[in-house]
């Protein structure tokens, strides 16, 4: 009987040790999650709200040290959020994190913007040699394209039966002196016309045999498309050659879209080309092509060039710096300071004593690492360039983002949106 005693005494006091020990472990495991509403004591003068970590915000704790995920916690004090849209961050968390800042400054972004261009003929001194008859070409002057050729130089020459027959009628006219055999020699002389022929032709084919037809450059210029050859016969309309002149050519210029939008007609620009160092050629913009390549979304421009020696030639490359007018000065941030949420694009601004605000705005130019503010800043703010995802989830913490997207969709003022389970702007 006293032994079963003992056996009993003992059996209670191991499970006495057990029960201590589990409620020891459940007194030492870490902090539990606890709403909103849990008050720590004061801690420096001021009441904290809760611990939480700054990668998952959306945790609070009711006592400080290390979360779940092996972070150290930070406190969030009851006198935060109480100014409109903004959060504050202890400054040396801030300090800790790395968190740069930047001056909001006003200036004029470099307006030089450089693109490649290929140079071509300008079409607008292209010129068609055809045939007006049915024809055939007994001898080519020029043989082979892209020959030089003079204004008024030989081209080509032609037999054509209806040509032989216009001028042997002209001819047989010319000394005829009734009224009536002077309107049939205006009227010859007309047919030759529409036929093709010009005085100098006539005059050429009188003095020769009057077989066969020569046609002429009508200007100076090189020979661009040769589309007959010697013995062919040619009906009326066929293109023969076809002369371009060369004392100005045309440049196409690809600009990205965002540059396209500061070009306009006559904006000037300085041409250099590879082939020719140390030289370079002013001309304005023409024009602003109304396509946009599909492949690499730039627009042409189409720039016009004297080239009065003909050094420029169509195919070659050239490097195009255009030279918009400059425009005011407008309030540049870093573009490391821009938050792009697809929306909308905001900034960070560090209002000192570790308190930032975001602010919309709207975004220009971009250039040499700056971005031009339209709308929102007006220059000498603070703006953060490095941290903000600390600050963005702050600020998503305390509802500043939510409201200010709310501002945005919203012109009228927006209510401050409450945290789960805690009492803000008057709301319960």
């Amino acid at each position: 009987m006293k032994r079963a005693l003992m056996l009993l005494t003992a059996a209670l006091l191991a499970i006495m040790l057990l029960l201590i020990g589990y409620l020891g472990g459940r007194h030492q495991s870490p902090p539990s999650p606890t709403s909103a509403a849990t008050f720590a004591p004061e801690a420096g003068g001021k009441k904290v709200l809760y611990w939480y970590d700054t990668m998952v915000p959306q945790q609070h704790f009711d006592k400080p040290g290390l979360s779940p995920m092996g972070m150290q916690m930070v406190p969030k004090y009851a006198d935060e959020g109480a100014v409109k849209d903004v959060v504050r961050i202890d400054p040396a968390t801030v300090q800790n994190l790395g968190v740069r800042t930047a001056t909001v400054q006003r200036r004029v972004l470099a307006s030089a913007i450089q693109v490649p261009g290929t140079i071509t003929w300008d079409l607008r001194q292209a010129t068609t040699v055809s045939a007006r008859v049915d024809a055939v070409v007994s001898k080519l002057e020029v043989r082979a394209p892209y020959t030089v050729v003079k204004a008024g130089e030989p081209l080509a020459e032609l037999l054509a039966p209806q040509w032989s027959s216009a001028l042997a009628e002209y001819d047989a006219l010319q000394h005829a002196q009734s009224a009536d055999a002077k309107d049939l020699r205006a009227a010859s002389r007309q047919r030759l016309q529409v036929l093709g022929l010009t005085p100098a032709d006539i005059q050429a084919a009188r003095r020769g045999s009057g077989a066969a037809i020569t046609l002429h450059a009508p200007q100076a210029g090189v020979i661009t498309t040769l589309d007959v050859r010697e013995g062919q016969r040619v009906s009326a309309g066929q293109t023969l050659m076809t002369v371009n002149g060369l004392s100005t050519v045309w440049i196409e210029a690809a600009l990205p879209q965002a540059a396209a939008g500061t070009v306009r007609s006559g904006t000037p620009v300085t041409v250099t080309v590879d082939a020719l160092p140390g030289r370079s050629f002013h001309g304005t913009v023409e024009i602003l092509l109304p396509d946009v390549d599909a492949m690499t979304r730039t627009q042409r421009a189409r720039i016009v060039l004297a080239n009065a020696e003909g050094v420029l030639s169509p195919g070659m490359f050239a490097t195009v710096q255009l030279n918009p007018t400059p425009d005011a000065a407008v309030p540049v941030v870093p573009d490391d300071a821009l938050i792009a949420t697809g929306i909308q694009t905001r900034v960070i601004l560090a209002e000192g004593d570790g308190h930032f605000r975001a602010v919309s705005v709207r975004t220009g130019r971009a250039a040499g690492g700056y971005t031009e503010v339209l709308d929102g800043l007006h220059g000498g703010e603070k703006v953060v360039v490095s941290g903000q995802f600390l600050i963005d989830s702050e600020a998503s913490l305390s509802g500043a983002l939510e409201r200010l997207n709310d501002a945005s969709a919203h012109p009228a003022p927006a209510t401050s949106a409450p945290m789960p389970g805690m009492p803000m702007g008057g709301k319960p």
